[in-house]
């Protein structure tokens, strides 16, 4: 790392350390911000975008129709930024029967949900905080490849990790984080400026404790998955969002080198504004998304309440199947029933019902602890969106 590229102190310094390299220490937060009217344009447009979500989330008959399916989509595109690959099928079988051996890319995607579940819980107890971040590190490298010998689950790291193209060295590196020594320091301060009261509006606050956890980079594995996780848990505690309905991950992952660059550029350039603008861009596209899914999901739940009926009765056990096949669109009848301290047998006839309406179809072909999925709602939650026109990719800076 160079320096001489690093000309702005706005977001920090460059420092020799003893061993003769540099490494990059962010300074406090909040940063000194210039506004124009195009960035209180965007924060006005995020914000709208962000009252709707709330709005049309409170009016679900049940949030879990789309928490569900939307958090698992989060998991599969925060962590195909880092070339961890799942699909939808593979998530929902497994939220279905854990027992089932995933392949290790499907684990690693899991292990991002139940971060994500864990942290929403476990703010009703403590803030966003060190510890917090520690136990959602723990989970998200639970069980994964090199994740016990080499990655540290839940510890912050205790050497020097650095940010460049593959294969290179230290002195080869475009990108050095604080020295371990610099970590806890930088976090508190981090914890302090994400809790306390302050003048700027929430969206821009999430963006940026974003860019300074990704600066401090704290773990030697998922920091990138991480951080991109406590951007809604953020959004959620300080009253932004009513449900955990909106994730950026789809955004970053479609304008991949647009952001790696700005956030070097705070760096570099002390680019603060151009960050923001970019982040609120990315609020105003996921909120207008997520709204669109809310109004689609109620439209298919209707549908298939209507199919059901056919001017007779739902019977009940397949109604109350049918807000878990919305929720999660893969069911196993043994799983099922015990979930629900039911009989197989209540479970199997409430699954022929919606085979032969047509909602589910059998896909394991086993003979015994058969699957049955519902795939028109597995294809719509796996849709791809229209993306934006993305510069050339950059440096993984928010890299793990």
């Amino acid at each position: 790392m160079k320096p001489e590229d690093f000309k702005s102190t706005s977001a920090g310094h460059c420092r020799k350390t003893l061993e003769g390299y540099y490494a990059y220490l962010p300074n406090s937060l909040p940063p000194k911000i210039d506004l124009n009217w195009e960035l209180v344009n965007l924060l006005s447009e995020a914000d709208r975008a962000m009252s709707e979500l709330s709005g049309a989330g409170q009016l679900l008959p049940n949030p879990h129709l789309l928490i569900r399916p939307y958090l698992k989509r989060e998991a599969i595109l925060s962590s195909r930024i880092e070339d961890t690959h799942a699909d939808m099928q593979e998530l929902a079988v497994l939220e279905e029967d854990s027992a089932i051996d995933p392949r290790q890319g499907a684990l690693e995607v899991a292990n991002y949900v139940r971060a994500m579940d864990i942290g929403l819980a476990r703010m009703k107890e403590i803030p966003i905080s060190t510890r917090l971040i520690r136990e959602l590190h723990a989970v998200l490298l639970k069980n994964v490849r090199g994740g016990e010998s080499t990655k540290a689950p839940g510890e912050f790291r205790r050497s020097q990790n650095w940010i460049g193209p593959q294969g290179c060295s230290l002195a080869e590196a475009s990108f050095v984080p604080p020295q371990w020594e610099d970590i806890g320091p930088a976090l508190g301060e981090w914890e302090k400026y994400v809790n306390a009261p302050s003048r700027e509006p929430p969206l821009i606050k999430a963006a940026l404790m974003h860019y300074q956890f990704e600066t401090i980079h704290p773990f030697l594995d998922g920091n990138g998955r991480i951080g991109r996780l406590l951007i809604t848990l953020y959004l959620c505690s300080s009253g932004c969002l009513s449900l955990p309905l909106l994730y950026l991950s789809g955004f970053f992952d479609d304008t991949r080198g647009e952001y790696y660059r700005l956030l070097m550029n705070v760096s570099r350039h002390g680019a603060w504004r151009e960050w923001v603008e970019y982040f609120l861009r990315g609020v105003r596209q996921q909120a207008r998304f997520a709204i669109d899914d809310t109004n689609w999901m109620l439209a298919q739940h209707r549908h298939w309440e209507s199919v059901a009926k056919d001017g007779k009765r739902i019977p009940g056990e397949a109604a109350r199947m049918l807000e878990r096949i919305f929720a999660n669109p893969v069911v196993s009848i043994s799983k099922y029933a015990e979930r629900n301290a039911i009989s197989y047998l209540t479970a199997q006839k409430a699954v022929e019902f919606w085979q032969k309406k047509g909602l589910l179809r059998e896909f394991s072909g086993q003979k015994r602890n058969r699957l049955y999925a519902a795939f028109d709602l597995l294809n719509i939650m796996s849709r791809p969106r229209p993306k934006p026109v993305d510069e050339q990719q950059e440096l993984p800076f928010g890299g793990g």
